[in-house]
């Protein structure tokens, strides 16, 4: 009898040794190598066959021009952020990975998804909660949603994926949930369950079954400590769509991101609220992260950001205060502390405010996290503005990179962010002057000061030399 292949695969990048290795020759990442069983081919029906056996395609070698490109109708999900989020709809036959912080709502999302299907026969799969669980809170789900009411939703509580083929083949659904992947084990891998070798086994024949099938699988992943996919790194690149599920479980925010997608764009993002009665699509964005009463407070500024293919306004916050211990503190909350001690460097070189020995405190309002560097320009007026105790102008917002001479560097969709300025009611809005070339001001209500550095930046707003 074939012995089972020991083999080490690092779960950062995926790369495949034969023996243990302490450093990554891919990724350079130290103790990153997992050990996993590879298990003989055997003669018995596997997950494999089992998979295979839905009526699909099959394999032929053809020539690239006699093959026609047939336009797949994408399934509407019936929510218009996970609609955006996946390029337009569900892709038939794709594997959609899922993840997020734990209790962030993950299953609650996609047990929304499943019940507003109602036209379709769903699969769900659940190996970490019983029945009564799922029932209670659909429930609760529907106590505020009435039209969460599909009758064609069936719940199996089942951790072997072989059991899940067999009721597959007996049901013939339309969709499959899989919550989450690292619960399912496959009698493939020896290995115990959620350890790299199983998860890989499982995602790999998921995505052999969503293939020959044309049945979409969504599954739900755990993320370790640093925010990342749990198990091998290559777990990502299996997969189709990679959505990840974030926020602050204190804030009532959550953004739905895409990270990966082979059909359609990466850029784009959803924004929810979580309230008692489940996810609720947040259709004007800049209105909810706004706060109106905090004129005439220092620390304070709206920047207008671009994510996704959408413009947020966000309040900036910041709180500048003496270093009480010798060590001045730099702590930053949705966003990077990095380029935040980059913009203090600037201020204390080009603009030549001493900061070095004070403690400064940045938070992006609403527990989003933003990666726009167009809020350059909203850090530093906030940080000056509380350094100083004065506040930014009201009905103000600005966008502008910083760079590391002092200029203000152009961004983009500069039009898309000034309108959207407008339609929340400001009355200027301070601008790179390089934008200005290529920005058609006639159709602007809204007053623009254009700036060239972070010099005129600060006298545009808080005035004097």
């Amino acid at each position: 009898m074939a012995k089972n292949k020991l083999m080490y695969v690092c779960d950062q990048c995926g790369y495949e040794s034969v023996q243990w290795i302490g450093k990554c020759p891919s990724c350079n990442a130290w103790n990153s190598f997992k050990e996993i069983r590879v298990a003989p081919v055997s003669s018995k029906k596997n997950t494999v066959s089992i998979a295979s056996s839905f009526q699909g395609n099959t394999s032929s070698v053809k020539p690239l021009l006699s093959v026609k490109a047939a336009q797949q109708q994408r399934i509407d999900t019936g929510d218009s952020e996970l609609n955006r989020v996946l390029g337009g709809g569900i892709v038939p036959g794709s594997l959609v990975l899922l993840g997020g912080d734990p209790g962030i709502g993950k299953s609650t999302l996609l047990l929304q998804l499943v019940l507003r299907l109602k036209q379709m026969k769903v699969l769900y799969v659940s190996g970490e909660e019983s029945e009564n669980q799922i029932k209670l809170r659909a429930d609760r789900l529907r106590e505020t949603n009435p039209d969460l009411n599909s009758e064609n939703c069936y719940v199996l509580c089942e951790t072997s994926l072989e059991k899940i083929y067999e009721h597959a083949q007996q049901m013939q659904p339309e969709l499959v949930v899989v919550d989450s992947v690292q619960a399912i084990s496959s009698e493939e891998g020896d290995a115990f369950p959620g350890s790299p070798s199983q998860v890989r086994a499982c995602t790999v024949s998921l995505l052999r079954f969503a293939k020959d099938s044309g049945i979409p699988v969504f599954l739900v992943g755990h993320i370790t400590k640093d925010g990342s996919l749990a198990g091998p790194k290559i777990l990502e690149h299996i997969v189709d769509t990679v959505l990840q599920f974030e926020g602050d479980r204190q804030h009532f925010y959550r953004v739905l991101r895409s990270l990966k997608n082979r059909f359609g764009s990466t850029d784009e993002l959803g924004i929810y609220e979580m309230r008692e009665g489940g996810l609720t699509v947040v259709s004007n964005p800049s209105e909810m992260l706004l706060n109106r009463d905090n004129a005439g407070m220092s620390g304070v500024s709206v920047a207008s950001a671009i994510e996704g293919a959408r413009s947020l306004l966000i309040e900036t916050q910041a709180l500048v205060s003496t270093a009480a211990y010798g060590t001045p503190q730099r702590s930053a909350t949705g966003f990077d502390t990095r380029r935040l001690n980059m913009l203090l460097a600037v201020l204390e070189k080009r603009v030549f405010f001493k900061l070095a020995q004070k403690d400064v405190f940045l938070n992006i309002a609403g527990g989003l996290r933003v990666s726009d560097t167009a809020i350059d320009l909203s850090v530093i007026a906030a940080i000056l503005s509380s350094n100083a105790d004065f506040p930014v102008p009201e009905s103000t917002c600005m966008a502008g990179e910083v760079g590391l001479s002092g200029e203000i560097r152009p961004v983009t969709h500069i039009a898309q962010r000034i309108a959207e300025a407008e339609r929340q009611g400001f009355k200027r809005f301070v601008l790179p002057k390089n934008n200005m070339r290529t920005l058609d001001t006639k159709r602007v209500k809204i007053e623009l000061i254009p700036v060239s550095n972070v010099k005129e930046a600060l006298k545009s707003l808080f005035g004097g030399e």
